[in-house]
């Protein structure tokens, strides 16, 4: 018996309430599937995409994530915290991650583009060189988070309290500016 699925496509599959098998999935495409309350814990996922898939109450320890496009996902409350970081590399677009967590987590590169990030917890995590484009922050926490080379530009409704975070090289907007400002209090016109 394998112990990887090769350049297979998973339309519509109701995967609710499940545990995957420890297998990795290589090339694999997953498309409009149901993963909430799944158990994908030990498997590896390898070049695949996800494509509009739901991922409600999912349990990822040991989890891998390799070179990974998920694409028009829900992906409320995840908990990234207990994957493996070994390779990690992901890309999130159109994606709802609202409420996750990446608590202590090293995701170093993460591109995320035009995300719905409300109320995310990056506190301790290793952000360094990722890419918010077009997301929506509000309320996401940053606390010891390191966001060297970081691009916020485009991002809008973070607060990032420079003292508690490392932000050597990252960019911002001028109308972003406000974000690094939040905890003063200020009445800026």
């Amino acid at each position: 018996m394998s112990n990887s699925i090769l350049d297979q496509t998973f339309d519509s599959q109701n995967f609710s309430g499940k545990k995957l098998e420890s297998k990795e999935y290589d090339n694999c495409t997953f498309i409009n599937c149901n993963f909430s309350d799944t158990d994908i814990s030990v498997v590896t996922f390898l070049e695949c995409e996800f494509n509009n898939c739901n991922f409600g109450s999912i349990l990822m320890k040991v989890t891998s994530f390799q070179e990974v496009l998920f694409s028009g996902c829900k992906m409320l409350g995840l908990d990234f915290s207990g994957c493996n970081t070994f390779m990690f590399s992901v890309v999130f677009d159109h994606c709802n991650l609202d409420y996750a967590s990446f608590f202590g987590f090293e995701m170093k590169n993460t591109m995320f583009k035009s995300c719905s990030l409300k109320e995310v917890d990056f506190t301790n995590a290793n952000i360094k060189g990722a890419v918010f484009d077009q997301c929506d922050m509000t309320k996401t926490v940053f606390d010891n988070t390191n966001a060297e080379k970081t691009d916020f530009r485009t991002a809008k409704n973070y607060s990032i309290d420079p003292d508690n975070n490392i932000l050597k090289k990252a960019k911002f907007s001028k109308f972003g500016l406000l974000g690094l400002l939040s905890k003063y209090d200020l009445d800026i016109e």
